[in-house]
């Protein structure tokens, strides 16, 4: 392979008294994908924040292209070539995509931002990664996808040498996942070095070079793709062997909990029907935009539908909010934790109580011995990881953070479960934990409904599986007939015989 063009010896970093990296080693080639892979709290990000100038390591050293460097700042990291692209989209949504590319470097003559400049030069940039996008729109008008291509195309416009992705395909659908790998080939035909975050192994092993593995904030091993696999890969990140990754005992199925008729909303989804059954879990699959989110949220009271019935426990409801159907048994665990699930700046207690705030008064204060007694008992039996139950739940690890929003949900007594992308950005340990969790509440009765993108999730874990293509259920299939080929046959609109 090619020279090295980044090395990180016996990197050290320490908060607070907590040691986050410990000797940490990590080289990258040229034009190469280097995967980092690590549980949530390993030390993935905090190494990326050193390598970024965001952080100044304890001690050790850092190497580009065998010179010895000090990152002081992002402009310096900058200076050296090197670009990150955050998980969360970091750019500017009112301003056009040229004006998103030079943010902070925008060409001037005669004293004024010369804007044909900048969106003649950010169209070429566009062009030459085969991007169809108009540099003259708003970012807030493109996909999620497009705006981490913005972000690429932004980090070329200082020269990128060095491209860190963290978890860039958490958003994307099929579709837009093979348009980033494409971008990333092209990258790496142009000598782009790029180092590429992601608990997903099937994308590791379909476009990294190499995969080096951090536990608990230490250097564990690099091995070459070709020559490793999934098994082993898990073992170096946990430091024991995943036996059964999914978890799940089938349960008789038995009474209805929740019956859906007609479900409708007008552009969102049309004639929705489905029950579920005590201790059942009942999966629903579909592309990115199919409506599974926005069925679940009509059925949560959190948008209005036009017309159908639903049928909770033998009775006709309607939930003109979410707090009607918390009180009348429904729960949901929303897809996007950090906006939807979590008030973050606040501490693990405070979340945790805040959807059962009816089980923990004394009149009309707060009892401190009931929410005691509540956040402890839910921290012990989800296993979460938390120095105190007042710390901030931000400072916890992704599977963490998971936890509290089911114990939140949990803690409120729902009779109907609603699980929206349960293991988005969590790690393989933190998964299986989850899905622990989630059987043995299917083997005491609760009824599950889960919404997962993720098709090895729902063949392991659903009873059965309703398939939603362009706001309808085009197929419900049982477990025994739960393959992905037959999933994404319907989810696309293939042959359906």
């Amino acid at each position: 392979m090619s020279h090295t063009v980044l090395r990180m010896e016996g990197i050290d970093k320490s908060f607070s008294g907590t040691h986050a990296l410990k000797n940490i080693n990590f080289e990258l080639k040229l034009g190469e994908v280097h995967a980092l892979l690590g549980e949530n709290g390993a030390g993935k990000s905090t190494l990326i924040k050193v390598l970024g100038g965001i952080h100044q390591p304890d001690s050790g050293s850092i190497f580009i292209n065998d010179e010895k460097v000090n990152i002081r700042g992002i402009n310096e990291a900058r200076k050296y070539g090197i670009g990150i692209i955050h998980q969360e989209i970091v750019l500017v949504p009112f301003l056009t995509v040229a004006q998103n590319i030079f943010l902070g470097h925008e060409p001037v003559r005669a004293g004024v931002v010369d804007s044909k400049t900048i969106n003649a030069d950010a169209q070429e940039m566009v062009a030459r990664l085969g991007l169809d996008i108009d540099v003259t729109t708003p970012l807030e008008r493109l996909t999620i996808a497009q705006q981490q291509m913005v972000e690429i195309v932004k980090a070329s416009s200082f020269n990128v040498k060095i491209l860190v992705m963290d978890e860039p395909t958490s958003s994307l659908s099929d579709e837009e996942v093979e348009k980033l790998f494409e971008t990333i080939e092209k990258l790496k035909k142009q000598n782009v070095s790029i180092i590429y975050i992601s608990h997903r192994m099937e994308e590791l092993f379909r476009i990294s070079d190499r995969i080096t593995v951090i536990r608990d904030g230490t250097y564990v091993g690099t091995k070459n793709t070709s020559e490793t696999n999934a098994s082993e890969l898990v073992s170096m990140m946990v430091g024991r062997t995943l036996k059964s990754f999914y978890v799940r005992t089938y349960n008789e199925i038995s009474e209805t909990v929740l019956s859906v008729r007609n479900l409708s909303r007008k552009g969102e989804f049309e004639d929705v029907s489905f029950d579920v059954h005590k201790g059942e879990i009942l999966g629903f699959s579909g592309l990115v935009g199919a409506g599974r989110s926005e069925i679940m949220q009509s059925v949560f009271g959190a948008l209005p539908s036009d017309r159908g019935e639903i049928v909770l426990n033998g009775n006709t409801v309607k939930f003109k909010n979410p707090k009607q159907a918390i009180k009348a048994g429904i729960s949901l665990v929303p897809e996007d934790r950090k906006n939807e699930g979590l008030v973050l700046m606040n501490s693990v207690s405070y979340n945790i109580k805040l959807a059962s705030l009816h089980f923990v008064m004394n009149g009309i204060a707060e009892s401190r011995k009931k929410i005691s007694a509540l956040v402890s008992d839910y921290m012990q039996r989800l296993r979460i990881k938390a120095a105190s139950p007042e710390i901030e739940v931000s400072s916890l690890s992704g599977g963490n953070q998971q936890k509290v929003v089911l114990a939140k949900w949990l803690a409120a007594r729902p009779d109907v479960l609603i699980l929206d992308e349960p293991t988005r950005g969590v790690d393989v340990g933190a998964k299986q934990e989850i899905y622990s969790i989630i059987n043995d509440l299917a083997a005491n009765g609760m009824a599950i409904i889960m919404v997962s993108s993720d098709l090895p999730e729902i063949i392991n874990m659903c009873d059965s599986v309703c398939v939603v293509r362009s706001g309808r259920i085009v197929a419900k299939l049982p477990r025994e007939e739960l393959t992905q080929e037959r999933i994404m046959n319907y989810a696309t609109g293939g042959n359906e015989q």
